[in-house]
């Protein structure tokens, strides 16, 4: 069967400030969908990937009605589900009622039947699980002529009514999968992550291991209840994807497991095996700040990794307790200590308008993270997206916006009691200025640009830096009828 995988087109523009766009933008390899997609080449299906972020809708449209699929597969996040919706009407109408549309991502993993509710008859089914298996499954009982009664992990339509079928177990065993079909992207070097978070192109995205066993109220886990806890690829299996990207092309990995220290003896025979067999690559991953020790963050620096993520989130303890965390700072500042001391560069996200935070405790966190000095440092606004538990028990927390497509870090969709959305935006604004404009980190980043990367990345740097202190809304989203700051905008309890 023909089966064309669909990301609906956006802009930079959607989602950031329009004046900072350009230092903070990025293209993930959406490595679900790939997943898919080799699924299901593997099966002996045709598989066409049409990534909406390099064209734009009418181009989309073109492609798509040029290839002719039977099956249908649009990805959606909370933010791009109405994009997701404008995208399946479009195609409905092109491809005509033989064609099968379906929906999945975490939006509609989240929502489920909520999602064929509210579309009309633009979609035929939602995947409400990992989709690997359950696609497969739907395209060869659409091959053969047969309804999806049975399929695990959908909600499809039949006679006129929603059916809701049971959950689809998780993949326990992901070494049985194939590698992403990352061919399908068409060329590597458009997917970049944020300036300043790689050094080579082209940029491969991999996960060693699949969900977390941590409970943070923002985090947003197919496995609601952590029956699972984390689940791993085997080391081999992990080492044969790093030689096919290498022999792809790939320059640079960017490892996004949650956390790639979350089985420590794992983590250090990858980072050995890794120096071992001299794969020449330079890397990027995430940890958490409890689970990393000097000698494993050396092993990762002796391996080619060159910076490492540690979620820093708040300064203030009391903070990090209600989103659950488990660290503390004396942690956070022991493990961004440890990692700057080997070698690798920090980057450190914090968020804003957690629950019951005020706003002298959000100046706190700037001056925490001032004192930290990791050499990268994020500034969101807390997004409890559906299916989190802060989501799930709003009305104990806040308000939150009904428009979906405020659901992205650089907003605040999300107002907790004890603060207001002004606030939320004003601690950003402060929190990018005070650090970027630093004597020292200026300074030190000019004294570290060797190459022609390095100057783009401080050249659109300097230009963000410029808006942050001239324009004092830049972080509010304007709107047809409304905007984040304004104070009359709907929000729910």
């Amino acid at each position: 069967m023909r089966c064309a995988l669909v990301i609906p087109s956006w802009v930079p523009e959607d989602i950031f400030s329009s004046k900072t766009a350009s230092s903070q933008i990025n293209y993930w390899q959406p490595l679900g969908t790939l997943y898919v997609a080799a699924v299901l080449q593997r099966a002996g299906h045709e598989v066409k990937f049409l990534n909406g972020a390099f064209m734009d809708h009418e181009e989309l449209m073109r492609q798509t009605r040029e290839f002719g699929p039977s099956f249908i597969g649009i990805y959606s996040t909370t933010f791009g589900w109405q994009k997701a919706k404008k995208t399946a009407a479009e195609l409905r109408a092109i491809c005509g009622k033989n064609t099968f549309i379906c929906a999945g991502g975490p939006y509609p993993i989240a929502v489920q039947e909520k999602c064929l509710e509210d579309s009309g008859d633009l979609f035929d089914a939602i995947v409400t699980g990992e989709g690997e298996y359950t696609c497969l499954e739907m395209i060869e009982r659409l091959s053969d002529g047969n309804g999806l009664e049975g399929v695990q992990g959908v909600v499809f339509r039949a006679e006129g009514s929603i059916v809701k079928s049971p959950p689809r177990p998780l993949i326990t065993d992901l070494d049985a999968l194939p590698f992403p079909a990352r061919e399908l992207l068409g060329d590597a070097r458009l997917y970049i992550p944020p300036p300043a978070t790689y050094r080579r192109k082209p940029v491969a995205v991999l996960m060693t291991s699949r969900g977390c066993n941590r409970r943070c109220i923002y985090c947003f886990q197919i496995d609601k209840d952590r029956k699972l806890g984390v689940r791993f690829r085997g080391v081999e299996n992990v080492l044969a994807e790093i030689e096919h990207c290498l022999k792809s092309g790939y320059r640079e990995i960017k490892f996004i497991d949650d956390t790639l220290a979350a089985d420590y003896d794992r983590a250090m025979t990858l980072a050995r095996e890794i120096r071992v067999r001299k794969l020449d690559f330079t890397w990027f991953a995430s940890a958490c700040v409890n689970q990393v020790d000097k000698p494993l963050l050396q092993a990762f620096k002796d391996a080619g990794c060159w910076a490492i993520l540690f979620g820093a989130e708040s300064g203030v303890q009391k903070n990090l307790n209600t989103i659950r965390k488990g660290t503390t700072p004396g942690q956070i500042r022991k493990a961004v200590k440890a990692a700057q001391e080997v070698g690798l560069r920090v980057s450190t996200p914090f968020m804003f308008g957690i629950p019951g935070e005020t706003f002298e405790e959000g100046l706190q966190t700037i001056e925490f993270a001032l004192d930290l000095n990791p050499d990268i440092a994020n500034f969101h606004a807390i997004t409890p997206f559906p299916g989190t538990y802060l989501y799930d028990n709003l009305e104990k927390y806040g308000s939150i916006s009904e428009e979906l497509t405020d659901y992205t870090y650089q907003g605040a969709a999300f107002i907790p009691h004890t603060m207001t959305r002004e606030e939320i935006l004003r601690l950003r604004q402060i929190a990018f200025k005070k650090f970027y404009s630093r004597p020292s980190f200026i300074a030190k980043r000019l004294l570290e640009l060797r190459t022609p990367h390095d100057f783009a990345v401080a050249l659109k740097s300097l230009r963000s830096l410029f808006w942050l202190w001239t324009k004092s809304d830049i972080f509010k989203k304007g709107k047809k009828g409304h905007s984040l700051t304004d104070p009359s905008a709907s929000v729910k309890p």
